[in-house]
Formats: structure tokens, C-alpha cells, sequence
């Protein structure tokens, strides 16, 4: 017997039972679009998990004051200050992209009619760089500006909509900030949300740094930020600024000087974990879903006993039953396995035309895996039945009832 006639009596008999071939095959559908699924949410959750961190800024360094020795006056100098940022600059200017200062303070402003605390933020140049921030409207602080301590500030978006209604508008207007009149040139936002972890709230003033180091009590630079030019630089960078640091302080002066690499880490070995648990799932799936398609076929071999015995009475040899029966099994996995894998295509690329605001990637090799999969799992399960047929006696087969 040819191939191609195995395939065509393979095609009669699933035919001839439609919805006990298609329950059969059920399991498999079900089984690899979840193994494409479960893929394509497990990298597109790892990818969007990355990206919020690497908008954060991937290769950021954050250094703050931690503890210092007892008297208040030595712990104000123990602070970061602005020379330290600049030593940072100089010091490691071809292994960072940018280093800079950040000064905390608040200021009571007019909104709506009534008085409310803000807080204000005092920065350079180099600070939208660093973290990363996003320009809505206007232009961001430059170097004249932090020089000549122009009095200008910059407005996140939620508070430029309460003041004036709209980013845009928001440029060119004044307000009142410690007893004096700023311009606002631009408005900006966080590229990637902080959740409130960072020094920037929902309603924030940045202003030049030079100009808010007039309103504080002491200088204290509190994070200072730098961001490493490459990423397997990060973590020596990191020591090495916690290093210079404390080499320009008194003596039992701690700095916590991190960086995000452990979240990346921490981040993709989660999303391994996930993926090699949701994969063990749908592999399961897939095997039950092959003992299914084995019971099926040694039910079929008991009902076609009869018609086993009569094609070996007339000359079929034992490989031919076997092959006709292999087909059978391979034919079942393989269509179960094929309308799977369009499901399981079909649902990540519909949910592309709902949003753009997560990018949906489905991997070819889950396709490619699932496919093989399901080829084995119709060999595998399929032959034991085959071969039950095979070694049918044929004429206990054709005494059959």
C-alpha cells in the first residue's frame, strides 16, 4: 500500500466519524494554541516588564547619604554635594553618558484659588538625560539656564493641566514660588511610570539647581544620578562611585550607592520561571491529549476488526494495516495540531488591532515546536494501536462480531 492510499482511507474513516474525529482532536487544538499562547504571553510579559525598567534607565546609577558620623555639623558635610557630582563628571566622563544632582525641597503655590503645598525640585541640564524624561511641551532647562540661575522652571504634565489647563498653555505663563516670579518653559512627564518611587510626584516644579540651592538650609544632593555608557560597565561603575564618595567625605560616612541590573535580573528570571511552568502545563495538556487520541484508536481497531481480517484475507500484508493506522493517528494530531496553532496565532495578532500600547510578539519557534509536537504525539500514541492491528490473526478476524 502507497502512502497516498493510506492517506485517502485514513481520510474515509475520520470521515465517516466526524464528531468523535473532532473531539479527538480537540485536545491537541486546545493543547498547542496554549503552548503559543503561553509563549507569546510569557515574552511579551518579560518584554514589557524590561522595558518599564530600562524606561526607568537600564544603566542608571542612584547614589543617596545613608548614615554619617554623630554631630549635625558633620553630617552636613557628609552630605552629597555639588562638587561631588561634578568630581563623578570628571572622573568618569568616557564611562557615563551623563551624571547630575538632584535637590529636594517644597513650596507653597496658588492653585484653584487656594494655597498647596508642591514639591520643587532643583536639577541641570544633564537630568532629563539621566532619567529619561519624556518633553511634552516647551524645551527643557539648559546650561545657561543652571549657570546664570535663570528663574525658570519646568511643570509636570498633571500640574500644568491644573494651573492652566493644558500642557501647551502652560509655557510661557509665570508663577510665584518662594516670594518670586518663574517663567515656565516646558512641561515633562516620566517616560515610564515610578509608582511614587522616585523624587518626582504627580504635581512637581523643576527648576535649576543652582537657583533652589538658594532656599535650602544645607546642600544636599539627594539622589545624585549617572547613567553608564555601557551595561556591562554598571555594576564596576557602581562601586566605583561609591568608592569616590566616600574617599571625598569623612571618614564613617556611608553612601548607598545601586543600580537596576538585579531588577533585570530578577525580572528575567521570573519570566524563565513563568514560561517553563505555563510551557509544563500545555505539555501536559498535549500528552492527555495523546492518550485520548490512543484510547480512540484502539476503540477504532476493536470495532474494524471485521475489515482488518478481510484486507489481510486478500493478500494486505501486516506493514500495510500497520501504515493505515499510523495515518490515522498522524492525520488526527497533525489537523488538531494545525487548527491549534491558527488559534493560537490569531488571538495575539487580534488583541495588535485593539492596542498599541503592548507589542504582542509570537515566537516562530513555538509554532515550529508545537507542530512537532504534535507530529510525535500521533507517531507515539498512534503506533501501539497500529500495531495491535497489525498482529491481528486473520481469521480470528474475520469470525469476528
Amino acid at each position: 500500500m502507497y502512502f497516498g492510499e493510506s492517506l485517502r482511507f485514513s481520510l474515509q474513516a475520520l470521515n465517516a466519524n466526524k464528531v468523535r474525529s473532532f473531539l479527538t482532536a480537540l485536545g491537541l487544538v486546545i493543547g498547542n494554541a496554549s503552548v503559543i499562547l503561553v509563549v507569546t504571553i510569557s515574552i511579551t510579559s518579560r518584554e514589557y516588564v524590561l522595558d518599564q525598567i530600562r524606561g526607568v534607565g537600564s544603566n542608571l546609577i542612584s547614589a543617596q547619604f545613608s548614615a554619617g558620623t554623630d554631630t549635625a555639623t558633620q553630617v552636613d558635610a557628609d552630605f552629597i554635594k555639588l562638587a561631588d557630582v561634578e568630581a563623578v563628571r570628571q572622573q568618569f566622563g568616557s564611562r557615563i553618558i551623563a551624571a547630575t544632582g538632584v535637590m529636594t525641597n517644597f513650596g507653597r503655590m496658588l492653585i484653584n484659588g487656594k494655597e498647596q503645598d508642591v514639591r520643587v525640585i532643583g536639577s541641570d541640564d544633564q537630568y532629563p538625560l539621566v532619567r529619561n524624561m519624556r518633553l511634552l511641551s516647551g524645551h527643557f532647562m539648559d546650561q545657561r539656564d543652571v549657570e546664570q540661575r535663570q528663574h525658570v522652571v519646568m511643570l509636570t504634565e498633571k500640574l500644568a493641566q491644573k494651573l492652566f489647563g493644558s500642557t501647551t498653555a502652560a509655557v510661557g505663563q509665570v508663577i510665584k514660588l518662594y516670594g518670586l516670579q518663574f517663567t515656565v518653559i516646558g512641561t515633562f512627564k516620566e517616560r515610564t511610570g515610578t509608582m511614587g518611587i522616585s523624587e518626582i510626584a504627580d504635581e512637581t516644579v523643576l527648576m535649576p539647581i543652582t537657583v533652589i540651592k538658594l532656599f535650602m538650609p544645607v546642600e544636599r544632593v539627594d539622589p545624585m544620578y549617572a547613567q553608564a555608557r555601557y551595561a556591562a560597565d554598571v555594576r564596576p561603575l557602581t562601586a566605583a562611585i561609591k568608592q569616590i564618595l566616600e574617599s571625598r567625605h569623612r571618614p564613617g560616612a556611608k553612601y548607598d550607592v545601586f543600580n537596576l541590573s538585579g531588577f533585570l535580573d530578577a525580572a528575567e528570571k521570573i519570566a524563565l520561571v513563568l514560561t517553563l511552568v505555563l510551557v509544563t502545563v500545555s505539555a501536559i495538556t498535549l500528552i492527555i491529549s495523546g492518550i485520548g487520541i490512543m484510547n480512540i484508536m484502539l476503540v477504532t481497531v476493536t470495532e474494524r476488526t471485521r475489515e482488518i481480517g478481510l484486507r489481510m484475507a486478500v493478500g494486505a500484508p501486516r506493514k500495510a494495516v500497520l501504515q493505515q493506522f499510523l495515518t490515522e493517528a498522524v492525520v488526527l494530531s497533525v489537523a488538531g495540531g494545525l487548527i491549534g496553532i491558527l488559534i493560537g496565532i490569531s488571538i495575539p495578532l487580534s488583541v495588535r488591532f485593539l492596542t498599541d500600547q503592548v507589542r504582542v510578539s509570537i515566537s516562530p519557534w513555538s509554532i515550529v515546536v508545537a507542530f512537532g509536537v504534535s507530529l510525535v504525539v500521533g507517531v507515539v500514541f498512534g503506533m501501539l494501536p497500529a500495531n495491535r492491528a497489525a498482529r491481528l490473526n486473520p481469521t480470528e478476524a474475520l469470525r469476528y462480531e
